[in-house]
């Protein structure tokens, strides 16, 4: 077990001695402050922040990280506040400690929603101090080594949220060493047995494999030594959770996996790392399509090496990665990797450093867009991915972007502004769809137009978080702003009812309403309006006088009231309903529906029946003169089969500028099929011109429209 005294010793090889001596006060302090406090195992719970310490002081991390390690849950477990570390240890210690510490005196109606809060809470630490992550990864790393004395469910829920964002925000980081340590306990955590069973299955394949891979070793280590190339050849064991996640994920049997032999070989210089690749190509064949160059192109967490891929001896497929020392150590420790050095008043700074700070500002804006702190966990577990795909704008910049990402995340990438105006693409100079999915190497060219605006369907294919936040964080606010408008419409016609208008109102009476109802702004009264929460007509009879009303209810008790007008653009507050379609010169009515605003009916739809005789959620509606769009409607095609029929049809309705939605056929028997189209009409007059067209068909025996 480790003890102060020892990490003062292996301090002293980075740190001077009054740095030392704050390092030491500050878990004196901590000593102090968990006193009478144990862990779960029964030690004294100062042995915590001290092991934490510890990780921090292998990664080389300077005084102040280590003193926020020794005090990180000084704030959060005891009595002692930030004001009171900052004046014992200076104001950046005090930042970083409160940084880490949970939200406790906050009541959340979830653990979920607890762990949210809280991950956003350290998001926007980690965006002033980068320090804090770090520390957290350790913080987290020595809680899995101790997880054993936990309950199976607790074991359980800290494994998964491990495995979910902690070793990713460590792969992310560059930090290897601490992903794989983080992932296998994870692992073991998570399904005991698994890793059982495939920990005893290496050490016995290691067995069998050690003699080919020192054969293996030995030809590479002679070719180089050959070409004159000063090079460390090492072997590479694949970590369990590795192993597992391609067995599960590429359906591979554990005998495949293992059948792979993998080398590292670590060089002086960049330069060298192009011949070694020269020189172990001549000696095995190259795999094709096999080799990637990291170097030219870092990974997004600044991860640099050559890979490649060879045929060994007796057809055995070997793994080579290439890559300098300074790499190896960027490639293990990441973001920590020469922290002192790398991050001083200098103004310097080193890749890993920038795509990590450009990480962290990229957390900030997903936080500004997700609507909650779950959503915006949601859009961060998106993000961390373990896969990434280089592209290249127009000018030759390379972006990097998640496995499976579309031109709608790489315009999003580039700026939120091309992402909300984008309306189509090239990839490689062609036009393609929005939809299509990039692979590494292609040019994307974004074409935008002023005025438009994100589709809802692109959530159903973008990948990355921050293109997902941006369209939904649009459409929040589009929703917010067509919902207050509908609302205003509603309360105008229902105050119309009542012979009176918004504008004539007094004042007061709308203070008065806004404190009965506990609202800051009429808006919000106007958007529960629209959204069908509030009902407008008993909104308009609480701001009217009584003896308005009762003259207002007289005048109008002979006749009925106004339709509401229908032009079909209003957005996403009026929806029309999928049983039976309602186009422009239908007679209509529609119901107020909770959340979605007025749904749309035909007059006599079964559907709108119910709610005929609630007048406060039913509502009579008309179409107004120039309604435009285009509008869904089913139709029910009776045909005889014959080659090429079902074409035919579908060429004849595109033909009338009727853009087909949904094609469904089913065979009715060996001679004839029904055929369902939904298809867009902008009227009934332009859907009679397609039924008469279809009807002129040779093969069509019957052509009719679907309602309920």
């Amino acid at each position: 077990m480790q003890t102060i005294d020892t990490l003062a010793n292996s301090l002293r090889e980075y740190l001077s001695d009054d740095q030392i001596q704050q390092v030491k006060r500050a878990y004196y302090f901590a000593e102090q402050a968990h006193d009478g406090q144990t862990r779960r195992s029964g030690e004294p719970y100062v042995t915590h922040p001290l092991a934490v310490a510890c990780i921090l002081a292998d990664m080389h991390m300077d005084d102040q990280s280590l003193m926020a390690a020794m005090l990180h849950d000084v704030i959060e477990d005891t009595g002692i506040d930030k004001d009171a570390i900052a004046e014992q240890f200076g104001e950046t210690v005090a930042e970083l400690v409160d940084g880490l510490s949970k939200l406790a005196k906050i009541g959340f109606s979830s653990r979920a929603e607890a762990a949210a809060e809280n991950f956003q809470k350290m998001a926007l630490a980690m965006s002033r101090d980068i320090r804090v992550i770090l520390i957290k990864l350790a913080d987290r790393l020595h809680n899995m080594r101790t997880l054993g004395v936990l309950s199976v469910d607790k074991r359980r829920r800290i494994a998964i949220e491990t495995l979910e964002i902690y070793a990713p925000i460590a792969n992310r980081l560059g930090m290897n060493t601490t992903r794989v340590e983080l992932e296998d306990l994870g692992f073991t955590a998570m399904y005991p047995m698994r890793a059982r069973r495939i920990e005893a299955a290496v050490r016995a394949a290691r067995g069998n494999r050690k003699e080919v891979l020192q054969q293996i070793k030995t030809a590479l280590e002679t070719r180089l030594s050959n070409e004159n190339l000063s090079a460390r050849v090492l072997g590479r064991e694949k970590h369990l959770f590795s192993i597992y996640e391609k067995m599960r994920t590429k359906r591979k049997s554990f005998s495949e996996i293992m059948d792979v032999y993998a080398f590292r070989i670590v060089v002086e210089d960049v330069d060298t790392c192009y011949r070694v690749l020269g020189a172990v190509h001549n000696l095995y064949k190259p795999v094709a399509g096999h080799f990637k160059d990291y170097i030219a192109i870092p990974k997004a967490n600044g991860y640099q090496s050559l890979h490649t891929v060879l045929f060994g001896m007796h057809g055995v497929p070997i793994e080579i990665q290439i890559r300098t020392e300074g790499m190896e150590e960027l490639a293990n420790k990441g973001i920590a990797a020469h922290w002192l050095y790398k991050s001083g008043d200098d103004g310097s700074d080193v890749n890993s450093h920038k795509r990590a700070r450009q990480w962290v500002q990229s957390l900030l804006e997903l936080q500004e867009s997700a609507g909650n702190s779950q959503e915006f966990i949601e859009h961060v577990k998106t993000d961390l991915f373990p896969e990434e795909v280089y592209v290249f704008t127009p000018k030759g910049q390379i972006r990097a972007l998640p496995s499976g990402s579309t031109a709608v995340d790489f315009a999003y990438e580039v700026h939120t502004d091309v992402g909300n105006s984008c309306v189509a693409c090239r990839i490689n100079r062609r036009f393609a769809p929005l939809s299509e999915q990039l692979q590494s190497g292609q040019t994307v060219e974004i074409i935008t137009a002023p005025g438009s605006q994100p589709n809802p369907s692109w959530l159903n294919f973008v990948v990355s978080g921050k293109a997902r936040s941006n369209i939904r964080h649009f459409l929040k606010n589009q929703r917010h702003t067509e919902a207050i408008e509908l609302g205003r419409r509603l309360l105008d016609k229902a105050l119309e009812n009542l012979n009176t208008s918004f504008k004539k109102m007094d004042k007061k009476r709308i203070q008065v309403l806004l404190e009965e109802t506990g609202y800051d702004n009429f808006d919000l009264i106007l958007e529960d309006i629209g959204l069908g929460n509030r009902v407008a007509y008993l909104t308009a009879r609480r701001l009217v006088p009584d003896k308005i009303v009762s003259k207002a209810s007289t005048k109008t008790s002979n006749r009925s009231q106004d339709s509401f007008v229908i032009n079909g653009a209003e957005g996403m507050m009026v929806s029309f309903a999928k049983c039976c379609h309602a186009i422009p010169g239908d007679p209509i009515a529609g119901h107020i529906s909770a959340g979605r605003g007025i749904v749309v009916h035909v007059a006599n739809c079964r559907n709108i029946a119910e709610f005929r005789d609630n007048p406060e959620r039913c509502i009579e509606l008309t179409w107004h003169d120039k309604a435009k769009g285009d509008f869904q409607v089913e139709l029910r095609v009776e045909l005889t089969q014959q080659r090429g029929v079902i074409a035919e049809l579908a060429n004849k309705v595109s033909s009338l500028d009727a853009p087909i939605e949904k094609i469904n056929t089913e065979d009715r028997d060996a001679k004839t099929a029904v055929v369902r189209l939904e298809i867009g009409v902008h009227d009934r007059v332009h859907l009679a011109r397609i039924m008469k067209r279809i009807r002129a068909m040779k093969s069509v025996a019957s052509v009719s429209r679907m309602k309920s």
